[in-house]
């Protein structure tokens, strides 16, 4: 195929030989099959965000570190500088997160190389050497989801020791690969003791694995991991060799319902996104 221009940099500088094919296209990024010698890996170019909005992305945000004061300033006046500005570190936070997770052993795509709004990495395959599917497009027995539940439970445990949440993790950013599932799409990945709604994220991540695994083994629908999860954090004593029970003792205190109606208005905004990807499979 003809090669995007946002992609012939990385030609220039021997990084890839040629493209393949596309391989997908969202709101955020348009990802393409690409040699590199005798590999094959993927390219996700990174497209201009038009679709976040602000208190979506000042929660995601909240903490990141910027180069300089000119830049944070840019950045809080939303001038055109501040929001190219905004997005390089919206993209570099994923490339971050990639680099941070592999090292800890988390299951996501190996990351190689990150230049002009690009992200190199690893292309995930299923059994057949194809692009894995994502887990919405893959029907499991009850056997198959307690398993793939299991072990994605593993890899969010893995990902807050490392001081890592997802943010938005969900049967559409997670791909079935030949050996398990890999998580992938971490530009929105927050810093576990550094932002205010990390406990508030991380407990959504588990409930919407909850919930999607749920449909094929309905007694994980009763099962309570969040909590207990972010319990054994604050405690510190979470670590990958902890063993879950699925079961929390709520405390009794005062109704937040400033957090109460956030919930209802991320809740309500996840369903109008998951609408949005159902019509555009």
């Amino acid at each position: 195929m003809k090669t995007p221009q946002r992609l012939q940099s990385l030609i220039e500088e021997g990084m890839i030989d040629s493209v393949v094919r596309q391989l997908m296209s969202g709101k955020e990024a348009t990802v393409y099959v690409v040699r590199s010698g005798g590999d094959t890996l993927c390219a996700k170019v990174y497209k201009e965000a038009t679709h976040r909005s602000f208190r979506q992305a000042v929660d995601y945000t909240e903490n990141r570190k910027v180069r300089n004061s000119r830049q944070a300033r840019a950045m809080a006046k939303g001038t055109r500088y501040g929001r190219e500005q905004q997005e390089a570190v919206w993209q570099r936070a994923e490339v971050d997160a990639l680099y941070r997770l592999a090292d800890a052993g988390v299951r996501v795509p190996t990351p190689y190389n990150f230049l002009d709004g690009v992200l190199l990495m690893e292309l995930v395959s299923d059994e057949h050497g194809e692009a894995a599917p994502r887990l919405n497009d893959v029907a499991f027995t009850p056997e198959e989801a307690r398993a793939h539940h299991a072990m994605l439970l593993l890899q969010v445990v893995r990902m807050l020791c490392a001081g890592v949440i997802h943010g938005d993790l969900s049967e559409f950013n997670i791909l079935l690969a030949a050996d398990g599932p890999v998580i992938i799409d971490l530009p929105q990945a927050v810093d576990a003791s550094g932002n205010n709604h990390a406990a508030r994220m991380l407990l959504r991540d588990v409930a919407n694995l909850r919930d999607y695994f749920g449909r094929y083994a309905s007694e994980l629908l009763m099962t309570d991991y969040g909590p207990e999860i972010w319990d054994l954090y604050q405690r510190g004593e979470l670590d990958t060799d902890v063993v879950l029970t699925g079961r929390y003792e709520h405390k009794a205190g005062a109704v937040d319902m400033e957090s109460i109606m956030r919930e209802i208005d991320d809740a309500r905004a996840e369903e109008a996104a998951r609408v949005v990807r159902m019509q555009t499979v």
